[in-house]
């Protein structure tokens, strides 16, 4: 037996090199991430297979989605080839027919427009033929051979801007498995049509929670808790601004901070309610939390930062479930807030590990780092926890938005068909 390496710069395509050269029957004995993927380079990853050398058998040159492939370039070829002799000969045509007597020309050529036809013709099965080639771009790889997902060659596209968006690869199965079942047939002839239908679908599994303005006598608390450094306090002044000056009204806002461990957390947001008027409370203590919320009572709207830390510091986050024992005059709505440049699987360990707290809503910040949503909507899916707003940039008021499932499906679907 003979251990065996192959590195590329993606799992996928390492195991497709495994894949070509020695077949489907061979042992997987490790794989690993060797560099992390970054902005300036490509990541790195390897897998190390067991052969027997008696047992090594020779991979077919061509697969069956290759040969498709390679039938329809052929096709497409021969097409163009067509297109240019038929565009020669109309060119010569047209070229006769401004040197003579325009009317006589066409009447004496009655070939001319059908070869016109002939051209429109072409042109049109070019198109089906490019966009049947689109289609099978993401067909030739491993993950169109999964024995679980038979995957038709015109749903392929679909699949891989979706898995490659960060989706759950769970939930992606389930969905295109639905999919294939229930799209109608005539739908399925262009990617446009399954785009469209795949939007729809997807939108409709989207749980938003619609912002809704206060009305007196009504008051709204909303505490906002998450992991450090994914935009709390800058979410928080932004919703402050929006809240007391850009709804249909201004309402009153008050801040009450219990973030008093990071350093320059209060001054940076004294500093926001300072140039917005606003009024702000500082709270150490459960004990002091009551008396805070009391002196802003007269505010429509009160806003609660707290301190950012690990999902896994367990007596920080008990510590905020103490803040929530203390009698208040209205309910306080906890959002969570996560980076949606967090990968899918750390942002379920960290909902987990905050779901001791009674999570209302999900605000997402950071969407401007990233265009590949699929971790946020497999999230939603999973908790059935609707999202309330995006943070879409540093500025503030400017960059927050009310969360819509289009806007998040952008980055899912339309990544190559803008």
């Amino acid at each position: 037996m003979k251990l065996k390496t192959f590195t590329a710069p993606t799992y996928t395509e390492a195991l497709n090199k495994v894949k070509e050269e020695l077949g489907d029957d061979v042992v997987i004995v490790s794989s690993k991430e060797i560099k992390k993927k970054t902005l300036t380079s490509q990541g790195l990853y390897e897998i190390v297979v067991a052969i027997e050398e008696e047992n090594i058998k020779p991979r077919k040159n061509v697969t069956s989605d290759e040969e498709h492939v390679k039938e329809v370039m052929l096709k497409l070829s021969s097409a163009a080839k067509e297109i240019s002799s038929l565009s020669d000969d109309e060119k010569s045509y047209e070229y006769a027919s401004h040197t003579q007597n325009t009317a006589a020309a066409v009447h004496s050529n009655p070939l001319g427009p059908q070869k016109s036809e002939d051209i429109i013709a072409l042109k049109n099965q070019i198109s089906q033929i490019a966009d049947t080639l689109k289609f099978l771009q993401a067909t030739v790889w491993d993950m169109v051979n999964n024995n679980e997902l038979e995957l038709p060659p015109e749903f392929s596209e679909i699949y891989a801007l979706s898995r490659a968006s960060g989706m759950s690869e769970k939930h992606l199965d389930e969905i295109m498995k639905l999919t294939i079942k229930y799209m109608p047939l005539k739908m399925r002839k262009n990617r446009e049509t399954i785009k469209r239908y795949f939007h729809t679908l997807l939108k409709k599994m989207v749980p938003i929670r619609v912002e809704r303005e206060v009305r007196p006598p009504h008051k709204k608390i909303m505490m906002f808790v998450g992991p450090t450094g994914v935009g709390k306090t800058t979410t928080i002044a932004k919703l402050a601004a929006r809240y007391a000056y850009k709804l249909s009204q201004r309402h009153k806002v008050g801040i009450i901070t219990l973030d008093t461990y990071r350093i320059g957390a209060v001054e940076q947001l004294m500093t926001y309610a300072k140039m917005m008027r606003l009024p702000i409370e500082t709270v150490v203590d459960p004990s002091d939390f009551g008396d805070a919320l009391n002196s802003l009572r007269h505010n429509d709207y009160i806003l609660i930062d707290t301190v950012g830390s690990s999902q896994h510091d367990k007596e920080k986050i008990e510590k905020l479930k103490s803040f929530l024992k203390v009698d208040t005059f209205a309910e306080i709505n906890i959002n969570l807030v996560l980076s949606a440049v967090t990968k899918y699987e750390d942002l379920v360990d960290i909902y987990k590990n905050f779901s001791i707290l009674p999570i209302d809503t999900f605000v997402f910040t950071k969407l401007d780092e990233t265009k590949t949503y699929g971790n946020i909507f497999s999230l939603l899916l999973d908790t059935k926890k609707p999202v309330s707003y995006f943070s879409i940039g540093q500025e503030v008021p400017d960059d927050l938005m009310e969360a819509g499932a289009d806007y998040l499906l952008k980055g899912i679907l339309n990544k190559e068909f803008n």
